[in-house]
């Protein structure tokens, strides 16, 4: 008797590893062989954006309007009221362009509001949201509204780090020894056609699968805009994540710091069937030699386009800061890419003076889902008479425009660096401009 038992124990046991495997291929892998969506994602995120809708009716239920007040100041994104105006316009228009020792308010101002909270260190921290998302790390937690709210926040937890965190963690891990094994094997094969046929596939397959293995839904744009070989894509740059959610829907080459451990491997396992642009730290720093490499990767109108973040960090999301000049002096035509992540389902922002790589990725796994806008926007090149700091400004307020995002003229490198002395005597010199161009000092021009 136990001995049958034991072999129908088996049985199943085996009858539902192979329904599972079943359910794996045909819901999982076989769509993302074919790049096609059988609309889970879609259902999924409308039933999470129903609950959370309801979720709102019940705070704004149980909340008083004067709890309601303070949150609304909980959650703001500022706590004090700027003036935008420039400084020529408020300088000129008060003091007409004359040296006036009243002038030392104005800097004394901005000062005052760049201590009290400046334009860079927000852009480094999470995204505030309107409304509760019903994640316990989102700074406004108003579960104790009411027992329904309670409850439906308990079952969101164990929905979310009891199911969907175990089956993420197995696809990601089933997509890492995919493209290790599949991008080894595709580079023993003869370079041509086939092997970079195979290479495209293999590594748009482990994308899709990445993507997917973090609830994810993207909505692309104007694909008919995406970047061509032999071009550059530029993109804003919010989380590691906009790497693999572009990969999922083109080939790219990319530009980067040769990294170690799982990382390194990855990026090993792609070296061996698509050429990067990978530097070590030192190399990094020497600019004529990275120009140098994607010069000459560009210059082959065979080779994939590349992919370049010139921000240079991450940023929450909400901002577009200064684009780094480098890869607009090479030459060639840019491709803009816009990506805009919705930060109610989850915050993508990667802060990474504050988290780990592994604590990120759990963060994300345990979050509702991965939903974004990518927008492929017309190539630009650079104007005839216009520096490579213009063409920037200009591809960095296309993309700002498109995901609505506010434009910053700030380094993103100033979250880990000092203010640059050229930043501060851009506005000594502006300042200096306008007392000569109307007004003198002692009858003397200054400067």
């Amino acid at each position: 008797m136990e001995e049958n038992r034991e072999g129908h124990g088996l049985a199943e046991g085996k009858i539902l590893s192979l329904i599972w495997m079943i359910l794996f291929v045909v819901l999982v892998l076989l769509p993302s062989m074919f790049r096609v969506s059988l609309g889970i994602s879609h259902f999924y995120v409308k039933i999470v954006i129903k609950i959370l809708e309801w979720a709102d009716l019940q705070i704004e239920e149980g909340v008083k309007k004067q709890k309601a007040l303070a949150l609304e100041n909980l959650i703001s994104t500022g706590i004090i009221q700027r003036e935008e105006t420039p400084m020529e316009e408020e300088i000129a228009d008060q003091h007409q362009g004359r040296f006036n020792l009243a002038d030392v308010m104005y800097f004394s101002k901005k000062g005052c509001e760049a201590v009290a909270e400046d334009e860079v260190t927000r852009r480094f921290s999470s995204e505030e949201l309107v409304s509760w998302n019903l994640l316990s790390r989102t700074n406004a937690n108003l579960h104790h509204i009411s027992w329904k709210l309670t409850f439906l926040w308990v079952i969101g937890i164990l929905i979310r780090y009891c199911v969907l965190m175990p089956f993420r963690v197995c696809l990601a891990v089933f997509s890492i020894l995919l493209l290790v094994l599949a991008t080894t094997v595709v580079g023993q094969f003869p370079n041509g056609r086939v092997k970079c046929w195979l290479s495209n596939q293999v590594q748009m397959i482990c994308a899709t699968l990445g993507v997917r293995c973090l609830s994810g839904l993207v909505h692309f744009h104007n694909r008919e805009n995406r970047p061509q070989e032999g071009g550059i894509c530029v993109a804003n740059h919010t989380s590691p994540l906009d790497v693999l959610i572009l990969a999922s829907d083109g080939c790219y080459s990319l530009v980067g710091q040769a990294h170690g451990g799982l990382m390194g491997l990855i990026q090993k396992s792609c070296m061996q069937t698509t050429q990067h642009v990978l530097f070590e730290r030192s190399e990094m720093k020497d600019r004529h030699l990275v120009r140098k490499k994607i010069r000459e990767h560009v210059a082959d109108k065979a080779k994939l386009p590349i992919l370049i973040f010139p921000e240079g960090t991450c940023t929450n999301n909400t901002s577009v800061m200064m684009f780094k000049k480098g890869s607009f002096e090479v030459g060639g035509t840019i491709h803009p890419v816009a990506i805009k992540y919705d930060p109610r389902f989850a915050d993508a922002f990667w802060n990474s003076t504050k988290y780990s790589m592994m604590t990120y990725v759990f963060n994300v796994m345990t979050s509702w889902a991965i939903v974004c806008n990518v927008w492929y926007l017309p190539p630009m090149v650079k104007e005839e008479e216009e520096d490579a700091v213009h063409f920037a400004n200009r591809v960095k307020a296309v993309i700002a425009a498109r995901a609505g995002m506010s434009v910053l003229p700030w380094d993103g490198g100033l979250k880990r660096k000092k203010v640059k002395e050229s930043f501060k005597e851009e506005q000594q010199k502006k300042y200096c401009q306008i007392v000569i161009e109307n007004g003198s000092v002692g009858n003397r021009n200054v400067c």
